[in-house]
């Protein structure tokens, strides 16, 4: 016993305990954090006594409502009484209310997912990374596909929430996959079916997208952007990883659309890297593709109007005069139109974003337009006869020296540039501009510059003169003078 009770007082020793503490603890059985008592008590007076009911009954009937816009409303309510060390405090109260009596906070449930049998699919709108191409921002959506076992994922650039985009990012991504899973869950569609004018339409377009692969279509709940998660957090990341890309690389220019596009596909390429194994065990169990893919564009049966136009998709477009009263067919693809005549395609149009637009090319309408010059002034769509800046230019030089002849000379011009081509007339009107005292701009010296075109620099060519040095060395020598 004296040995038990020596070892005692050297282990306490050693623990900095009195030895007196120690048998304490030995006879209880129980460690020193299992015998310490809960302090419930306040060590100082709560300052928020009194409006504390105030407070809890305005997050009551607004549980959005930050500390900070609380605190900030108190002391408008109670001038002087609360000072700004004191939002600290009330932070914290009001955090331990609704941990402990606030509302319930949504549940996100995780979800159990199998190889192969669910792909996920929406559109991120991307034009807030500042991407431009040529200097000239670039709005734009990615329709992103994942595949939720492997988060395996692919993105097609479109410009709306449209049924085109989808069935085109759809099948772009199943084709590069090279199978099909069991189902595809996309959002509500809200969007998408907004942008076509029948519900039944998109319905009956979309399911027969999706029966053609054999594969089953779901939705989630409108406003419920969580049940489709795995794409919306796939959404997150993504962009997140587009937008250090773009740092490394230094600039978010780009020459053309196919060079960003191909810059997305490598980025998609990288972060599906580290996802072989998983899609492996995918690819085993899914569908094989059909035999070819399905046509993505709507078609649509149209009159070509008197002013050479037809409209599609709630926008006007010119085509040939010589389709005037003829039906046509319409061919509505992701970012271009085809018009098919006969049989045969006649036009490829790039596609317009939004709505009640328009895109007249004065090729279709010039030789009538040049016949009837009086309509020109007053043109619903006059604008759009200005294919460049220096026409428009060219229009206000001429409005300027011959007010009276400057509609009939530059419909000539137009009419030029419809038959020797858009660029070469547009180059000679840039060397008449800038010779504009010299030279007056009409058909007959814009022939004359397109002959010795050849012979004229291009804009881009510029001409540095060579500094001279020697008048650096006499300003230095003049002033060492002085001094």
């Amino acid at each position: 016993m004296s040995n038990s009770e020596k070892n005692q007082e050297i282990a306490a020793s050693k623990a900095g305990m009195d030895p007196k503490t120690a048998r304490k603890y030995l006879a209880a059985n129980r460690l020193p954090s299992e015998l310490a008592k809960e302090r419930q008590w306040r060590t100082r007076e709560d300052p928020f006594s009194e409006v504390w009911e105030q407070v809890r009954q305005q997050m009551e009937g607004s549980p959005g409502l930050e500390a900070k816009t609380l605190f900030e409303w108190l002391q408008r309510e109670y001038p002087g009484r609360f000072s700004d060390g004191q939002i600290r405090t009330l932070q914290r109260r009001i955090k331990f209310w609704r941990a402990t009596a606030g509302p319930a906070q949504e549940v996100y449930f995780g979800q159990k997912h199998e190889p192969g049998k669910l792909c996920a699919s929406d559109f991120t709108h991307m034009t807030e990374l500042g991407i431009t191409i040529q200097g000239q921002t670039l709005a734009h959506l990615v329709y992103h596909f994942v595949l939720t076992y492997s988060n395996w994922e692919a993105g097609t650039i479109c410009y709306s929430e449209s049924l085109e985009s989808l069935t085109e990012g759809w099948q772009n991504a199943v084709w590069e996959l090279g199978a099909v899973p069991a189902r595809h869950r996309t959002d509500s569609l809200s969007s998408a079916v907004n942008n076509m004018s029948n519900l039944e339409e998109f319905n009956r377009r979309y399911e027969a997208v999706m029966r053609y692969y054999g594969v089953k279509p779901e939705h989630t709940n409108p406003a419920s952007g969580n049940e489709n998660g795995d794409v919306e957090q796939s959404h997150h990341r993504f962009k997140k990883a587009v937008d250090q890309a773009l740092m490394l690389r230094g600039s978010r220019d780009f020459g053309s659309v196919e060079e960003y596009a191909q810059f997305l596909k490598n980025l998609m390429a990288q972060r599906n890297g580290g996802r072989r194994e998983r899609l492996a065990e995918e690819l085993e169990v899914m569908r094989e593709l059909p035999a070819r893919r399905m046509e993505s564009a709507k078609r649509e049966r149209l009159k070509v109007d008197s002013g050479s136009l037809i409209h599609v998709d709630r926008n006007a477009y010119s085509v040939n005069s010589r389709l005037i009263g003829e039906k046509v067919e319409a061919r509505l693809y992701l970012d271009h139109i085809e018009v098919w005549y006969g049989q045969k395609k006649v036009e490829e149009l790039p596609r317009l974003r939004g709505r009640a637009k328009h895109r007249v090319d004065y090729r279709h309408i010039i030789e009538w337009l040049a016949r009837k010059p009086g309509a020109f002034e007053n043109y619903r769509y006059k604008e759009d006869l200005f294919p460049t800046s220096r026409f428009r230019m060219a229009y206000d030089a001429l409005q300027e020296t011959a007010p009276s002849q400057a509609v009939k000379e530059y419909l000539k011009i137009l009419k030029l540039a419809a038959e020797e081509g858009e660029t070469p007339v547009d180059e000679a009107l840039r060397e008449l501009l800038e010779r504009k005292a010299e030279t007056a701009i009409t058909v007959e010296t814009i022939r004359e510059v397109l002959r010795r075109l050849d012979t004229i620099a291009p804009v881009t060519e510029v001409e540095v003169a060579a500094v001279n040095l020697a008048s650096f060395d006499e300003l230095c020598a003049e002033t060492a003078v002085r001094q």
